[in-house]
């Protein structure tokens, strides 16, 4: 599968016009690496006045993101690029973000399957712990609670784990 990376950047005022010229130069001399895939801006400086730019970037594998990020090229990006900017943040997806955001995506019915074989043991578990222990609370409250341990469960335990395991399934 496809490795995802998603960046933000915060460009310093008034250097707006330079980093998006930068940036574009940039974004079309990496497609030299064979394992680059896809590059992407996701957020104009332009719209939200926060001038924060967001990038998806779409390596082969792990293998070619590791070469690209050791690169001379991203090297000399990284050293110009921060003098423009400020709090960059590069996170890898890992889940069903990184389905929606592959070409080849799955169908909606096998993440919808993949989706519940994370949801169902996570709800017996929470039910059998905190269920539990949040029995007699206010039944809103309760399943707030329980709602937002779900969430959090689910997106950095559980369906990082499920997309791994069901990989080959899910690319059929």
């Amino acid at each position: 599968m496809p490795i995802h990376v998603a960046i933000t950047r915060k460009v310093i005022p008034g250097k707006e016009a330079e980093f998006e010229a930068a940036l574009q130069d940039f974004l079309g001399k990496s497609f030299v690496y064979d394992g680059v895939h896809g590059a992407m801006m996701i957020t104009s400086l332009k719209e939200d006045g926060k001038n924060e730019i967001g990038i998806l970037r779409t390596f082969k594998d792990e293998t070619e993101k590791n070469a690209f990020y050791d690169s001379e090229l991203f090297k000399q990006w990284e050293e110009y690029a921060s003098t423009l900017t400020e709090d960059t943040v590069y996170r890898d997806l890992t889940g069903l973000e990184a389905w929606f955001r592959s070409p080849g995506a799955p169908p909606r019915w096998k993440m919808a399957a993949a989706t519940l074989c994370g949801v169902f043991p996570t709800s017996l578990f929470l039910n059998f712990t905190i269920g539990h222990w949040t029995k007699d609370w206010n039944l809103v409250l309760r399943i707030l609670i329980i709602a937002a341990c779900m969430v959090g469960i689910l997106t950095w335990v559980v369906m990082p784990f499920i997309t791994k395991a069901m990989k080959g399934w899910l690319k059929k």
